[in-house]
This record gives structure tokens, sequence and C-alpha cells, in this order.
């Protein structure tokens, strides 16, 4: 692991960095992006920059600096290359009162680069009973208050799944706790809108622009109906689904054809 904080390159990645009146980590006002580092290059890297500044605009944080981020992520991918990898740039409002309120300092921005395995081909997933906030102030936003997520991943994990999928208040279909949901009925391949409140996700995005797919809102039990059901995301690219609650699925082709084109298109485009 390598580390870079507020342009400083950290000796120690491990020690002490972050001052504990840091209003990200006091009150969790910050955001965050997760990178795939692929041969030693961001992928995505542009897009998931204009999604950080979108988070913080959506925080009322000051706008990123991008050559800055840019420079931490060339600094902690120099320090070693990484086949594959994952780089966490965090953006927090900085040293602040021990409260919910703002104080006048600087944001601090930290730049984190790591190995990752690759995610299993498939996984099983569990619905929880408690409902994304559509219409929060923070719903659509990566942001570092995580807490909801801890719990409701705990949740799935206790019963033998590596994610927890969410409904939000309509009793709609929304998203896992770190990945969006793909899903298939008659054939079609569907995912949530944006207004179901679920994170406009990197991968999603790219994998409706490389393959495509229907956009539509409906109710969490269409799980129940789905033909093939699959999870995106930096960590799990196309990850499918065997098992739902209590539901068996096996890997269809939609699935598989959707792996085909993920495979294929990220080897050609490492920064879209």
């Amino acid at each position: 692991m390598h580390a870079w904080l507020n342009g400083t390159l950290l000796e120690d990645p491990h020690g002490p960095a972050v001052t504990v009146s840091d209003h990200g980590m006091t009150v969790g006002d910050g955001v965050f992006e997760a990178v795939k580092v692929v041969d030693g290059q961001p992928f995505a890297l542009s897009r998931h920059l204009r999604r950080l500044a979108r988070s913080a605009a959506g925080l009322g944080l000051p706008a990123p600096d991008e050559m800055v981020v840019r420079r931490g992520v060339a600094d902690v991918l120099a320090a070693e290359h990484l086949p594959l990898g994952r780089l966490r740039i965090t953006y927090t409002g900085g040293v602040a009162p021990l409260g919910s309120g703002r104080g006048d300092n600087p944001p601090t921005l930290v730049v984190v680069a790591d190995a990752m395995a690759p995610a299993p081909p498939s996984t099983k997933v569990v619905t929880v009973p408690w409902p994304r906030n559509e219409r929060g102030a923070l719903a659509g936003l990566k942001t570092t208050s995580y807490a909801e997520n801890v719990v409701a991943l705990s949740y799935a994990q206790e019963r033998g799944a590596s994610e927890a999928i969410f409904a939000n208040l309509a009793g709609h279909l929304c998203e896992g706790t770190g990945s969006n949901v793909f899903y298939v009925v008659d054939g079609e391949l569907r995912t949530p809108t944006l207004a179901a409140g679920c994170l406009a996700g990197i991968s999603r995005a790219l994998l409706l622009e490389w393959y495509g797919g229907r956009e539509v809102d409906e109710p969490v039990e269409v799980l129940a109906e789905a033909e093939e059901i699959f999870l995106v995301s930096t960590t799990r690219d196309v990850q499918a689904v065997t098992r739902c609650d209590e539901r068996e699925l096996v890997v269809g082709p939609v699935t598989e054809d959707c792996r085909k084109v993920w495979t294929a298109r990220e080897a050609e485009d490492v920064d879209p």
C-alpha cells in the first residue's frame, strides 16, 4: 500500500496522518472514489474525477483541484507497479470543530493505492429490510457516510452473501452497498434509473454504453422473477448472481455476453 496526503507521499502508509478533528472522520463529511488499476494504469479515471467533483458539489465542498488529484494518483502509482489494484481517493471537509458545522480550514485530500485480488465470477446477494432514501440530501452522492452500508453488508454476510440489495422508499429496486444491479426479464436487460436513488456508477454507465439495456424502475420483487441477475462495480466488473435471497439462479447468456463485452472493451479504453 502507498498513501499520499495533501501533496506528500507518506513514508508509512499505515502511520498516523489525518488529524482526529478532520470532519471526514468526526461526522463523515467527505466524498470518495474507488478506481480500478489495470497494469499500473487507472481505469476510467476521468469519469471518476468528474463524479468526485459532482459529489463534492452535492455536499457543498469546494471543487477539488483535478490536477492536484491527478498528481496524487501519479505519485502513489509510481511507487509500485500494480498489475491489478485499487485507488481510493478521499476528499473531506478538513479540520473542523467537533460537530456538524464546518470550519474555515482547507479540505483534506488523500490518495491510497493497494493491490486487489480479482473478484470471483459469481456471488450471492440478500435483499435487506432497510430502504434507500431516494429523496435524501445524499441520494446519488458517493460520500464517506457509509455506516448504513456497513450494517446492510453485515446483515448479508451473516446470511452467506457478499452483497446487500436495497429497495428505495417507493419499494423499487435501487442498488447494492457498493454495486449497481442489472437483471434480465423476458430476455431484456434492465437496471434501475438514477431517479431510484442509486449511485451513478461508472461501471453501470460504461456497460449501458458498451452493451445497452433499459433503465426502468420496478418493485424490488422483480428480482424474484428475473431470469438473470448480475452486479457491476469497480471491484466486481460484471459479476453473476447465483443466489438471490433463497432463490438459486444460473449464469445466463446475457450475463455471459456482458462479461465478454466488458473484458474486451476494458482492454481498449483505460481512461475513457
